[in-house]
């Protein structure tokens, strides 16, 4: 385990040991890294490491995860949230990288590879034994910096070494206004035959592959489209409604997309995850802007806002609505119970339908399952 630093943009440095593939020497620092440079997010979930690294909503991010312990499981490469781009040669980490407290190092079940092993075969970086809460909660307190993972030349970080990558990641790009959807998803439409029940057009922004597995299970044939379709493709399909999925980056740049979404809008029930939700909201009229810290974890209580009912949901996402741009006609469905930012909306004259946390889960809980088959009702 080599010496590592994690560095972050308004200067401060975290000095840890290295595990998994090879961090970017200071030498070799590159704008066009994918892994090992991003935005620093933590993520308060126990367990799940595997299709946090995995989910092409991370895209970007190195995650710091808050829990102390991790790895003790292991991975397998069919728990992956890769989702279609599954063949298509692209990472199959989707993380820009992976901090840690303390790595578990022992066996693990067999059949599986220890989350270290894991990380070097996909040519992620990680870092471990730096102190996670004092990162959490500056990233808490002060809001999502932009950090890299690297080692010196020399084993420590010299001091010239140290302000060449400051001076790097203070000018990486920030998560506002970056387009990532082209670096995720399916690549061409496919199709995924039913058993009986309605066709969804689903719009692959770098979906989960946990969205398709509840879909198929339904027994939806699915019509899948990459996200460079437009709408007169999606209408030819003749599907019974619209899905559009997760994905990383900034929603507000996605004006190709917003477009698409507000021409079938009106025309077939449109529903929404994540990324999704936020595409409809513009399409609405609505705006998004860049959250703090945003959510990312497993445990984060939503209420519905016309049951009361409230629940616990998986969530991954820096960007919200504003919901003083809501048109007439849509009501917020759901919000975040701990900070009151919208967690959904609803149009029954439009037959729009979003959620902003992954009621797929992969991981977290299932108690929102039941949106499925509310999208399914309302279709």
């Amino acid at each position: 385990m080599d010496k590592r630093f994690l560095v972050l943009a308004d200067g401060t440095v975290y000095e840890g040991r290295g595990f998994g593939a090879p961090a970017i020497p200071v030498e070799a620092l590159d704008v066009e890294a994918a892994h090992g440079v991003g935005e620093v997010v933590f993520n308060t979930a126990m367990s799940g490491y595997h299709e946090v690294l995995t989910d092409p909503s991370y895209t970007g991010q190195i995650v710091a995860m808050t829990y102390p312990h991790v790895g003790n499981y292991g991975d397998l490469d069919v728990w992956s949230e890769i989702g279609p781009e599954s063949g298509t040669g692209r990472p199959l980490v989707k993380a820009a990288g992976l901090v840690a407290r303390r790595v578990y190092t022992g066996p693990v079940p067999e059949g599986r590879e220890t989350l270290h092993d894991f990380l070097a075969r996909t040519g992620t970086p990680g870092i471990t034994e730096i102190d996670t809460r004092a990162l959490t909660l500056k990233l808490r307190d002060g809001g999502s910096l932009n950090g890299v993972i690297a080692v010196g030349a020399k084993g420590d970080l010299t001091d010239s070494e140290r302000d060449a990558v400051v001076a790097f990641v203070s000018g990486y790009p920030d998560m506002v206004g970056r387009n990532l959807i082209g670096t995720v998803g399916s690549r061409s439409p496919d199709v995924m035959d039913g058993h009986g029940g309605p066709t969804v057009g689903v719009i692959d922004c770098g979906s989960k592959a946990n969205i398709l597995r509840i879909l198929a299970q339904t027994g939806c044939r699915i019509c899948l489209f990459p996200s460079t379709v437009d709408a007169a493709e999606i209408l030819a399909a003749k599907p019974d409604a619209v899905l559009v999925t997760n994905g990383p980056g900034d929603p507000a740049v996605l004006t190709r997309q917003i477009g698409v979404i507000a021409d079938l809008i009106g025309r077939l029930p449109v529903f929404g995850i994540c990324l999704g939700h936020q595409l409809i909201c513009e399409a609405l009229g609505a705006r998004t802007y860049k959250m703090s810290f945003g959510h990312h974890g497993v445990n984060h209580p939503v209420r519905d806002e016309t049951t009361g009912r409230v629940f616990v949901t998986s969530q991954n996402h820096g960007f919200a609505v504003d919901e003083t741009g809501l048109p007439a006609g849509a009501s917020v469905w759901f919000r975040n119970a701990n900070d009151r930012t919208i967690e959904g909306i609803r149009n029954d004259e439009l037959k729009v339908m979003t959620a902003q946390f992954h009621p797929e889960s992969a991981p977290g809980p299932h108690d929102s399952r039941w949106i499925f088959d509310a999208f399914l009702d309302a279709i």
